[in-house]
């Protein structure tokens, strides 16, 4: 372990590095995904055209994103900027169809009653639809977390600092254990980063701790 021992401060920079170029992308990603899934899921002829588009934007190669993306935004090809931008269209694409999943499977009965007691749209969404959607759309922030965290790497190749450098810079240099650094470190990433959120869809589901599939008691009265 002299490798590391010797360079332990150039990995926790890396690291850091690594953690904002994947969690940001995340926040944004969920930020556009969620009115735009709850618009799609609401208007039929809508749906198929958010749905079929944001899956073909996870056919676009990121090495390739990387490289055209400072074309459109005149950024510099090693700009942070790039591997945030080109993530982001990446969580969009996984969470758009999960998200409007996630919306459908909200019972409509619940929906109604919570329009009768008065509930104006803001409010219901924030207030009903939102928090019976929460299950299925962490599922979906679990799966492109684990996406980014694996993708961001792939910057290392244009020069792009994250742990892909422990990939690039290690073989380049035939350094074999700062390589297998690199690979437990973007492994301990995505594993500490799934159980955040994780943990965090079991602390906005309170109805499902108590060992209940029926959230919201008093609008679900309503219903009935």
């Amino acid at each position: 372990m002299s490798w590391t021992a010797a360079n332990w401060s150039h990995v926790l920079d890396l690291t850091g590095m690594h953690v904002v170029q994947s969690v940001l992308p995340l926040l944004l990603g969920a930020l556009l995904s969620v009115p735009l899934a709850r618009a799609a899921a609401r208007n039929r002829v809508l749906r198929p055209v958010v749905v079929s588009g944001s899956s073909l934007l996870y056919t676009i190669p990121s090495l390739t994103l990387f490289v055209v993306l400072p074309l459109v935004l005149g950024t510099q090809i090693t700009s942070v900027v790039n591997v945030i931008v080109a993530l982001t269209v990446y969580v969009v694409a996984i969470l758009v169809r999960s998200s409007v999943d996630a919306f459908e499977s909200v019972d409509r009965d619940v929906l109604q009653a919570s329009t009768a007691m008065g509930y104006r749209p803001l409010r219901r969404f924030l207030g009903v639809e939102l928090p019976l959607a929460v299950p299925v759309l962490v599922a979906g922030l679990r799966v492109a977390s684990v996406s980014n965290i694996s993708m961001v790497s792939v910057g290392a190749v244009i020069g792009i600092q994250s742990l892909g450098t422990l990939f690039t810079d290690g073989l380049r240099r035939s350094i074999v254990e700062e390589i297998v650094v690199g690979i437990v470190l973007t492994v301990l990433l995505a594993l500490v980063l799934d159980l955040l959120l994780r943990g965090a869809g079991h602390l906005l589901t309170p109805w499902q701790r108590a060992g209940t599939t029926r959230p919201l008691p008093r609008v679900r009265r309503a219903a009935a």
